[in-house]
């Protein structure tokens, strides 16, 4: 089956709350993914293939012109085949084009490969606080 990417794409809380938790290997919360991303979102990107939401990434930003990447997130029998690099490109590319002139991204690391070589992120020096 060939993937669809849609942009600021129609998802339902139950769906985006089942492919977190299949592709973060945590229980099924009750986030309430729809107020979360029309309040704090440039905009996200949702992948499906036949119909069935198998990939997602929500793009926060500051209303200027720094972007977030956060909860970027394929399906576990989806991963490998291009999907997650798919939605980080076209969020790049939609954030590009709210004239946003940086994206950033944190992530775990064993992420690395994927950002630094499927997606094209250059290393940066970051801080962190845990909170």
């Amino acid at each position: 089956m060939a993937i669809t990417y849609q942009w600021r794409g129609d998802v339902d809380n139950a769906s985006l709350n089942a492919l977190h938790a299949d592709g973060f290997g945590s229980p099924v919360a009750q986030t309430d993914w729809r107020t979360r991303l029309e309040r704090h979102s440039l905009g996200w990107v949702c992948a499906r293939e036949d119909g069935s939401l198998v990939g997602f990434v929500n793009v926060a930003w500051d209303g200027g012109v720094h972007a977030f990447l956060l909860d970027t997130v394929v399906a576990r029998d989806r991963r490998s085949h291009g999907i997650g690099a798919g939605l980080v490109a076209i969020a790049a590319e939609q954030a590009r084009a709210a004239q946003c002139a940086w994206l950033h991204v944190d992530f775990e690391d064993h992420l690395r490969a994927f950002y630094f070589d499927a997606c094209g992120f250059t290393r940066t020096t970051a801080g962190l606080i845990a909170l």
